[in-house]
Protein backbone atom coordinates (compact mmCIF):
# COMPACT_ATOMS: atom_id res chain seq x y z
CA UNK A 1 0.00 0.00 0.00
CA UNK A 2 2.82 2.29 0.37
CA UNK A 3 4.37 1.70 -2.46
CA UNK A 4 1.32 2.47 -4.27
CA UNK A 5 0.83 6.07 -2.49
CA UNK A 6 4.20 6.44 -3.43
CA UNK A 7 4.13 5.33 -6.84
CA UNK A 8 0.87 7.89 -6.95
CA UNK A 9 2.86 10.35 -5.64
CA UNK A 10 5.64 10.49 -7.59
CA UNK A 11 2.97 10.72 -10.42
CA UNK A 12 2.03 13.56 -9.16
CA UNK A 13 5.04 15.06 -8.88
CA UNK A 14 6.07 14.28 -12.19
CA UNK A 15 3.01 16.03 -13.77
CA UNK A 16 3.01 19.01 -11.88
CA UNK A 17 6.98 19.72 -12.73
CA UNK A 18 5.68 18.73 -16.18
CA UNK A 19 3.37 21.49 -16.48
CA UNK A 20 5.04 23.79 -14.72
CA UNK A 21 8.44 23.02 -17.03
CA UNK A 22 6.75 23.08 -20.17
CA UNK A 23 4.98 26.24 -19.75
CA UNK A 24 8.53 28.43 -20.16
CA UNK A 25 10.64 28.45 -22.70
CA UNK A 26 12.81 25.80 -20.62
CA UNK A 27 11.57 23.24 -22.38
CA UNK A 28 12.64 24.34 -26.10
CA UNK A 29 15.44 21.87 -27.93
CA UNK A 30 16.64 23.35 -31.11
CA UNK A 31 16.76 20.27 -33.14
CA UNK A 32 12.45 19.92 -32.93
CA UNK A 33 9.52 21.56 -32.90
CA UNK A 34 10.52 22.84 -28.85
CA UNK A 35 7.86 23.52 -26.34
CA UNK A 36 7.23 27.54 -26.78
CA UNK A 37 3.81 27.80 -24.71
CA UNK A 38 1.68 25.09 -23.47
CA UNK A 39 -1.52 23.60 -25.98
CA UNK A 40 -4.34 25.09 -24.89
CA UNK A 41 -6.53 22.72 -24.42
CA UNK A 42 -4.31 20.22 -22.84
CA UNK A 43 -5.14 17.55 -21.14
CA UNK A 44 -3.06 17.06 -17.93
CA UNK A 45 0.37 14.59 -18.45
CA UNK A 46 0.38 11.58 -17.58
CA UNK A 47 3.66 9.68 -16.80
CA UNK A 48 4.47 6.63 -18.05
CA UNK A 49 7.40 4.18 -17.00
CA UNK A 50 10.06 3.78 -19.03
CA UNK A 51 11.74 0.09 -18.54
CA UNK A 52 15.00 -1.34 -19.59
CA UNK A 53 15.24 -4.85 -20.96
CA UNK A 54 14.70 -6.84 -17.99
CA UNK A 55 11.80 -4.62 -17.09
CA UNK A 56 14.28 -2.74 -15.00
CA UNK A 57 13.27 1.37 -14.11
CA UNK A 58 14.90 3.70 -16.22
CA UNK A 59 12.59 6.51 -15.32
CA UNK A 60 9.45 7.78 -16.82
CA UNK A 61 7.78 9.72 -20.10
CA UNK A 62 5.09 12.02 -20.09
CA UNK A 63 2.73 13.39 -22.93
CA UNK A 64 0.19 15.25 -23.42
CA UNK A 65 -1.59 17.06 -26.06
CA UNK A 66 -4.62 19.51 -27.45
CA UNK A 67 -5.22 17.41 -30.65
CA UNK A 68 -3.18 19.52 -32.46
CA UNK A 69 -0.10 19.53 -30.71
CA UNK A 70 1.90 16.73 -28.42
CA UNK A 71 4.23 17.78 -25.72
CA UNK A 72 6.57 15.13 -24.42
CA UNK A 73 8.95 15.14 -21.42
CA UNK A 74 11.45 12.13 -21.06
CA UNK A 75 13.09 11.79 -17.53
CA UNK A 76 15.38 8.73 -17.93
CA UNK A 77 17.95 7.61 -15.70
CA UNK A 78 20.74 4.42 -16.06
CA UNK A 79 21.55 5.06 -19.31
CA UNK A 80 25.43 5.10 -21.20
CA UNK A 81 26.82 8.62 -20.68
CA UNK A 82 26.87 10.36 -24.47
CA UNK A 83 23.98 10.83 -27.08
CA UNK A 84 20.94 7.96 -27.40
CA UNK A 85 18.83 8.37 -30.27
CA UNK A 86 15.23 8.53 -29.05
CA UNK A 87 12.23 8.01 -31.16
CA UNK A 88 8.43 7.08 -30.85
CA UNK A 89 7.10 3.88 -32.54
CA UNK A 90 4.07 2.91 -34.24
CA UNK A 91 2.76 0.31 -31.67
CA UNK A 92 2.17 1.18 -27.81
CA UNK A 93 3.78 -1.77 -26.82
CA UNK A 94 7.33 -2.41 -25.02
CA UNK A 95 8.04 -6.30 -24.44
CA UNK A 96 11.69 -6.73 -23.50
CA UNK A 97 14.33 -7.20 -24.15
CA UNK A 98 14.07 -5.95 -27.49
CA UNK A 99 11.07 -4.02 -27.79
CA UNK A 100 10.56 -5.03 -31.60
CA UNK A 101 6.62 -5.21 -30.34
CA UNK A 102 7.15 -1.01 -30.80
CA UNK A 103 7.01 -1.29 -34.50
CA UNK A 104 8.71 0.81 -36.52
CA UNK A 105 9.25 4.78 -35.92
CA UNK A 106 5.49 6.42 -35.84
CA UNK A 107 5.59 7.49 -39.51
CA UNK A 108 1.98 8.76 -40.20
CA UNK A 109 2.48 11.00 -43.24
CA UNK A 110 5.44 7.67 -45.12
CA UNK A 111 8.45 10.02 -44.66
CA UNK A 112 12.26 9.18 -44.66
CA UNK A 113 14.00 9.14 -41.45
CA UNK A 114 15.92 11.65 -39.53
CA UNK A 115 15.95 16.17 -39.72
CA UNK A 116 19.07 15.62 -41.98
CA UNK A 117 17.71 13.58 -44.32
CA UNK A 118 16.10 15.73 -47.66
CA UNK A 119 12.87 13.22 -47.90
CA UNK A 120 12.51 13.15 -44.16
CA UNK A 121 11.73 13.90 -41.15
CA UNK A 122 8.91 12.00 -39.95
CA UNK A 123 6.81 12.85 -36.94
CA UNK A 124 8.85 9.72 -34.97
CA UNK A 125 12.18 11.30 -35.04
CA UNK A 126 13.50 13.51 -32.03
CA UNK A 127 16.78 14.61 -31.34
CA UNK A 128 19.00 12.79 -29.54
CA UNK A 129 18.59 12.23 -25.78
CA UNK A 130 22.16 13.25 -23.71
CA UNK A 131 22.88 11.58 -20.83
CA UNK A 132 24.93 12.92 -18.11
CA UNK A 133 27.99 11.41 -16.24
CA UNK A 134 25.54 9.80 -13.77
CA UNK A 135 23.23 8.22 -16.56
CA UNK A 136 20.36 10.86 -16.03
CA UNK A 137 18.90 12.81 -18.85
CA UNK A 138 15.61 14.88 -19.43
CA UNK A 139 14.31 16.26 -22.28
CA UNK A 140 11.28 17.90 -23.91
CA UNK A 141 9.95 17.74 -27.09
CA UNK A 142 6.54 19.12 -28.90
CA UNK A 143 5.29 17.61 -32.55
CA UNK A 144 2.61 18.25 -34.90
CA UNK A 145 -0.49 15.85 -34.04
CA UNK A 146 -1.73 13.71 -31.82
CA UNK A 147 -0.12 10.28 -31.15
CA UNK A 148 -3.48 8.53 -29.86
CA UNK A 149 -4.45 5.84 -32.41
CA UNK A 150 -5.96 2.81 -32.79
CA UNK A 151 -2.14 0.74 -31.99
CA UNK A 152 -0.81 2.69 -29.49
CA UNK A 153 2.23 4.98 -29.67
CA UNK A 154 5.66 3.84 -27.11
CA UNK A 155 8.61 5.97 -26.85
CA UNK A 156 12.44 4.20 -27.30
CA UNK A 157 15.22 4.99 -26.53
CA UNK A 158 18.40 3.78 -28.40
CA UNK A 159 22.37 2.43 -27.10
CA UNK A 160 24.08 5.11 -29.76
CA UNK A 161 23.20 8.27 -31.13
CA UNK A 162 21.25 8.92 -33.78
CA UNK A 163 23.27 10.54 -37.27
CA UNK A 164 19.75 11.92 -38.12
CA UNK A 165 20.07 10.74 -41.92
CA UNK A 166 20.11 6.60 -42.45
CA UNK A 167 16.77 5.33 -42.71
CA UNK A 168 14.76 3.62 -40.85
CA UNK A 169 16.82 4.36 -37.55
CA UNK A 170 19.69 6.59 -37.78
CA UNK A 171 22.59 3.80 -36.75
CA UNK A 172 21.15 4.64 -33.51
CA UNK A 173 21.64 1.14 -32.60
CA UNK A 174 19.60 -1.61 -30.00
CA UNK A 175 16.73 -0.14 -28.52
CA UNK A 176 17.57 -0.51 -24.74
CA UNK A 177 14.51 1.35 -22.96
CA UNK A 178 11.07 1.78 -23.54
CA UNK A 179 7.76 3.79 -22.62
CA UNK A 180 4.11 2.50 -24.16
CA UNK A 181 2.92 6.49 -24.54
CA UNK A 182 -0.78 5.22 -25.24
CA UNK A 183 -1.71 1.52 -25.70
CA UNK A 184 -3.27 -0.47 -28.36
CA UNK A 185 -7.42 -0.34 -28.00
CA UNK A 186 -9.07 -2.23 -26.46
CA UNK A 187 -6.33 -3.27 -23.69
Amino acid sequence: MISEASHMLKQLIAGSLLVAICGTAACQQPAAAPIGETPAQATMPVPFPIAGPNGEPRGFASFFSDGKRTAIKVEAEGLAPGAHGIHLHSVGRCDGPDFKSAGPHWNPAGRQHGHDNPQGAHLGDLPNLVAGADGKATASFTIEGDMADADGTSLVIHAKPDDNKTDPSGNSGDRIACAALTTPAGQ
